[in-house]
């Protein structure tokens, strides 16, 4: 698969300390992806950051939820919340992103999940929100107007902002490339389920292998 460095663009998601193992929110032999992602990203000449940036209370926080625990589903007006430890919080170390990532190489740092309550797994939209909305981030816009049409993405978790990140993506009209060997899940025994909605909307699974680059 040859890549074109005007039109193609790498959307790395959150490789983030909370995020990786020993993380408050770590993802097993997530920290195995890093040196192939940042190996690969100067092949791109646009390359998006995501970074969870949460304030502390937020919704996505069992202990925002009197008697709630990580992990559980809480039902909202607005749809169901998935629960997590309390991660990403904004200005710690748990929330920055891995030093083994180049900073050099990242032409859009954009940080999500900002507001207290409504949460972000997509680069691309919010969560439904109280208003049962899903705001813009603006993402597609600016790399629709950078010429971008092919979006490559890598990152964690593959089952949650990956996955968002994609459908979004797909919907905003770009053709969606999953680098799947550059992608570790939350839950793992998910990934059939993942792999049956990619298809669904259109987006290819690939490898980094794969790349002509």
């Amino acid at each position: 698969m040859r890549l074109d460095r005007e039109k193609d663009a790498l959307l790395v998601v959150d490789l983030q300390h909370d995020f990786l193992p020993g993380g408050a929110l770590g993802v097993a032999d997530g920290d195995a992806i890093i040196a192939p992602i940042a190996r690969l990203a100067p092949a791109f000449t646009t390359v998006v950051a995501t970074q969870d940036w949460h304030p502390r209370g937020h919704v996505s926080f069992a202990s925002s939820h009197a008697g709630r625990k990580p992990f559980e589903t809480l039902a909202r007006p607005e749809g169901p919340q998935e629960l997590w430890p309390d991660h990403c919080v904004q200005g710690s170390r748990g929330a920055a992103l891995h030093d083994g990532f180049p900073d050099a190489a990242v032409t859009l740092l954009l940080r999500k999940g900002t507001r207290p309550e409504v949460d972000s797994y997509s680069a691309f939209r919010e969560n439904v929100g109280p208003d049962g909305r899903r705001p813009t981030t603006g993402l597609g816009a600016w790399l629709a107007a950078r010429g971008v049409r092919r979006v490559f993405l890598a990152g964690l978790a593959r089952d949650f902002c990956v996955r968002a990140s994609a459908v979004d993506a797909a919907a905003e009209g770009f053709e969606v490339v999953v680098l799947d060997d550059l992608t570790r899940a939350v839950f793992p025994e998910r990934g059939a389920g993942v792999d049956a909605l990619l298809a669904g909307v259109g987006a290819r699974i690939a490898t980094s292998a794969e790349l002509d680059v």
